[in-house]
């Protein structure tokens, strides 16, 4: 993966172990600036004493879409990647944008799994187990079948909104389990089917 020319789109309670949202789930946007790839240090901010990991599916985008229906939502996927939606927890009012916008708060990888034109085989994004590990350790665990909105509706919710263009990716919400990382510590988060990716957390 590399960084999007124009956005993240993020989305928040999309689990069925975590509170629905009354109307669909939360959408919110991480600018480009927050990508970072497999390896690149997680940068704790000065201002936040409470970050956590969140790891997810998330959707590339592979042609312009808007207004598009969940039913043709295929035809704009290029296709999957791991996400770790880091997220600054500290109590602020309900500022979606200091809690998810900061820089190197969206690491992405380890590579796009594309699925093959007409095939029925390959990556299902519906039922793939999501894992995030904290200095190996398991911390974080569920499944894609969880989520309340699927992938096709997700894409026709947020295209409703705004045009996605080539290159724009889509996080599709985390399961329950998110939790607090601290500096020297590294996390990792894969979704089987796809692959797994790590990152080092520092303070500066």
């Amino acid at each position: 993966p590399v960084i999007p020319r124009s956005k993240v789109v993020g989305v928040g309670a999309n689990h069925a172990a975590g509170a629905a949202v009354p109307g669909g789930p939360a959408l919110f946007l991480k600018p480009n600036t927050a990508v970072i790839g497999p390896d690149a240090p997680i940068v704790l901010p000065a201002w936040s004493r409470e970050v956590h990991y969140e790891g997810e599916l998330a959707v590339v985008i592979r042609s312009l879409a808007k207004d598009v229906d969940a039913a043709d939502a295929g035809r704009v996927i290029l296709g999957y990647t791991v996400a770790n939606d880091v997220s600054a927890r500290d109590p602020r009012g309900g500022d979606a944008v200091r809690a998810k916008a900061f820089d190197t708060s969206c690491p992405l990888g380890p590579w796009i799994e594309i699925p093959e034109p007409g095939s029925d085989g390959g990556f299902d994004p519906s039922c793939a187990a999501i894992r995030t590990r904290v200095d190996g350790a398991v911390v974080q665990e569920g499944t894609t079948a969880d989520m309340i909105t699927a992938v096709p509706e997700l894409i026709a919710l947020a295209s409703r909104i705004f045009t996605l263009l080539p290159g724009d990716v889509i996080l599709t919400g985390t399961p329950a389990g998110a939790g607090e990382i601290r500096a020297g510590q590294r996390v990792e988060v894969g979704v089987e089917g796809i692959g797994s990716f790590s990152n080092p957390v520092v303070r500066r």
